[in-house]
């Protein structure tokens, strides 16, 4: 058997609709990770419908319980070939945000696969049953041209919690560091760049949440009487956030902004248009650091978010001076910024510029990873995806986004390489969530062709790694 055998196989199982049979079967299992009556639906999807599905693969599998008290559980998987060969590990995670099934379009179910032309409907297949569904038929497919063998070790991990902020998961890394250890984890979730554009990315961007409270008495008072006389909190807190980010989106507090883009990230994203695809907003060029392309914004800087700005009552302004203004925050932030003393980087900030009225309070943080653009794994996989679609994909060094990837840059210490199969138009975690039959059909024929190259050392140029024993 061959490279393209294996390929085709991996597009068979699309045309033959047998793979959309089992995302339709993961789909209906309502893996709603916040709603605390889940728990008995995400132990069923990893025991009843995950466990199964490894061990036609080869795979021994066992469920470990959340170190997290009420959080769903783990599902660790083994498939051992030889101590001489890879090791990689793969991810997934088998909840869900809510259904939001009464929003959901035309009747539509959030909880069946509805095909309408090239859009798959339904809660999970972007995010992310419809993503590690992909790699598990990939596999499979690959198995079967080899005649039960892939030449490489695999490990799988798959969560049911990375819809609440994946609670446990480091705990877990931490005390299966040996178990989990690979030369490189092999994952997909989030999107590519455009439907159109295979895409792999590095790492992510980290993000961290926090609060601004300014509350300077009790109650409101007539804006005749007291206007001049009393100062407004929705002035001072728009004053206070001015001071942090100016109109063009330019961070101004100088602790929070990065190191310069590495000329590697630089040379990586030379070239990448972002936007421009169908249903998307226009990219507004003028806005964000200056001297940066649209691409360095999103991939390689940092951005200041206000989420919301509440002062006074807005559903029915009365004429009075209000008591009480708060705003929520966001920054997304690459590696090498100090976020960790966030707290106090912006309130030294904010009292040097006379806002000591002004209250911090951090709510909560993920750290950003990225891996070198010239690592060789990195190439490697640039090779194999090229080599498939006969085109050079798109890479990123990280996600705009955040995902748990520390739990395995950092914790495990490994190279991290995800490949997306949904798209930034897909809907996720909104009414109306779908997959693209196209990009599905194309990320089964790349994951093929990835897992072939895994095994054929020759032939694919593949990293050196380390010798591993079961």
């Amino acid at each position: 058997m061959t490279r393209e055998s294996a390929i085709q196989a991996a597009a068979d199982l699309y045309d033959s609709g047998i793979f959309l049979e089992d995302l339709r079967r993961r789909v209906a299992m309502r893996t709603e990770s916040q709603e605390p009556e889940s728990g008995p639906l995400l132990r069923a999807y990893l025991s009843e419908e995950i466990t199964p599905a490894l061990a036609e693969l080869g795979f021994t599998s066992r469920l470990i319980d959340n170190p997290a008290k009420g959080a769903g559980p783990f599902l660790i998987a083994h498939r051992h070939e030889s101590d001489d060969l890879p090791t990689v590990l793969t991810y997934g995670h088998g909840d869900v945000v809510r259904g939001y099934d009464a929003q959901w379009r035309d009747g539509m179910s959030p909880w069946q696969v509805t095909v309408a032309g090239d859009h798959w409907y339904g809660r999970g297949t972007a995010d992310n049953k419809g993503q590690h569904s992909i790699n598990l038929a990939a596999l499979k497919a690959v198995l079967d041209a080899r005649r039960g063998r892939l030449g490489f070790n695999l490990k799988l991990l798959v969560e049911t919690g990375e819809e609440v902020g994946s609670p446990g998961l480091h705990a877990v890394c931490e005390m299966l560091r040996d178990e989990l250890s690979a030369d490189v984890l092999i994952a997909s979730d989030g999107p590519r760049l455009g439907a159109a554009h295979p895409t792999i990315f590095l790492g992510s961007r980290g993000v961290i949440n926090f609060k601004l409270d300014v509350n300077l008495r009790e109650g409101g008072h007539h804006s005749g009487n007291w206007g001049g006389l009393l100062r407004n909190p929705g002035v001072v807190l728009a004053s206070a956030i001015a001071s942090m980010v100016d109109a063009n989106g330019r961070i101004l507090v100088e602790g929070l902004r990065p190191p310069d883009v590495p000329q590697a990230v630089r040379r990586a994203l030379e070239g990448i248009t972002v936007g421009g695809n169908p249903g998307e907003p226009e990219v507004d060029t003028s806005y964000g650091e200056p001297g940066l392309t649209p691409a360095e914004r999103v991939f390689g800087w940092n951005n200041m978010e206000v989420l919301a700005f509440r002062t006074g009552n807005p559903e029915k302004p009365v004429n009075a001076i209000p008591p009480h203004a708060f705003a929520y925050m966001q920054i997304r932030f690459v590696v090498g910024t100090d976020w960790k003393n966030l707290e106090q980087i912006v309130r030294r900030h904010l009292d040097e510029r006379g806002f000591e009225m002004v209250s911090v309070e951090v709510e909560r943080g993920s750290p950003a990873t990225r891996v070198d653009p010239d690592n060789a794994w990195v190439k490697w996989a640039e090779r194999s995806l090229k080599r498939t679609t006969g085109r050079a994909p798109v890479l990123l060094p990280n996600l705009g986004g955040t995902l748990p990837n520390d739990a395995f840059a950092e914790i495990l210490g490994m190279p991290t390489l995800w490949v997306p199969h949904s798209y930034p138009g897909c809907s996720q975690h909104a009414p109306d969530e779908h997959l693209l039959g196209p990009v599905v059909r194309e990320g089964l024929r790349i994951m093929a062709g990835l897992f072939w190259d895994l095994g054929q050392p020759g032939e694919s140029e593949r990293p050196a790694f380390e010798r591993r024993s079961a």
